[in-house]
C-alpha cells in the first residue's frame, strides 16, 4: 500500500531526547496514527529512528529532512522503512531509487512535479505547502498533473488539514501540530495520544 493512504496525518516529529522516541511512538500510534517521520535535525534523530523501529514494530517510522546521500544510508541502516526529503536534486534520486525504501521526495513547483513525474515518480511531499501556495495551488494541478498525488507539509493545523484533505490529488498531510514541544518537554503523552486521536479522525 501506498504511503500516502496509510494514515490521514503522518506527523512530523522533532526528538531532541532520544529517551522520548519510544513512549512518543507509542503514544501516536495508540492515538490511529502508525506512520511517522522522524526529521533529521537533531543529533538525537538517527538514535530516535533506530529505537522506534526496534521496540515499536507497530509504528512505520521514517526518516524526514533527508538531503545528502550520507543521510539516506544512515537513517536505512538505522531502521527508516521511508524516507522524505525536502526538495529534489538529480543526485538525490538517483540515490533515492537505490535506498530499497519508499520515500517522498520534496517538489514546491510544477516544473520540478513534472521532472520527477517523468521518472515515474508520482507520490511528492509537497513543501513548504502553506507558503507555497496551499490548497488553493494544489487545486490547480489536478488538470495539468491528473495522475500526481500529494503530500503537503509545512504550516498545516487541524483546522486546515480537512481542506487539503478533500483534494482528489492529496493523500495525507504531514504535520507538526501533533507533537508541541511542551508536552514532548513534560512527556505528557495523554495529551500526543489526543491530538493523535483527533488527527486519525479527518478521514
Amino acid at each position: 500500500m501506498s504511503l500516502l493512504d496509510l494514515a490521514p496525518v503522518i506527523p512530523v516529529v522533532v526528538i531532541e531526547d532520544v529517551d522520548s522516541a519510544v513512549p512518543l511512538a507509542r503514544a501516536l500510534v495508540a492515538g490511529g496514527l502508525p506512520v511517522i517521520e522522524v526529521t533529521l535535525r537533531t543529533p538525537a534523530a538517527r538514535e530516535a529512528i533506530a529505537r522506534i523501529a526496534d521496540e515499536v514494530p507497530e509504528a512505520t517510522v521514517g526518516a524526514g529532512t533527508i538531503r545528502t546521500t550520507e543521510d539516506i544510508s544512515a537513517s536505512v541502516a538505522a531502521g527508516a522503512e521511508f524516507l522524505v526529503t525536502p526538495g529534489t536534486t538529480l543526485a538525490l534520486v538517483e540515490a533515492l531509487d537505490s535506498s530499497g525504501v519508499p520515500y517522498l521526495p520534496g517538489a514546491a513547483t510544477v516544473s520540478e512535479a513534472m521532472a520527477l513525474a517523468e521518472r515515474g515518480i508520482k507520490e511528492l511531499k509537497f513543501f513548504p505547502a502553506e507558503a507555497a501556495g496551499g490548497v488553493p495551488y494544489l487545486k490547480s494541478l489536478t488538470g495539468p498533473l491528473p495522475d500526481v498525488r500529494f503530500c503537503p507539509t509545512g504550516g498545516i493545523r487541524v483546522n486546515t488539514a480537512p481542506d487539503y484533505l478533500a483534494l482528489p490529488n492529496v493523500g495525507c498531510v504531514g504535520g507538526t501540530w501533533l507533537t508541541p514541544a511542551d508536552a514532548l518537554a513534560a512527556w505528557d503523552w495523554s495529551r500526543v495520544e489526543k491530538l493523535a486521536s483527533e488527527a486519525a479522525a479527518l478521514r
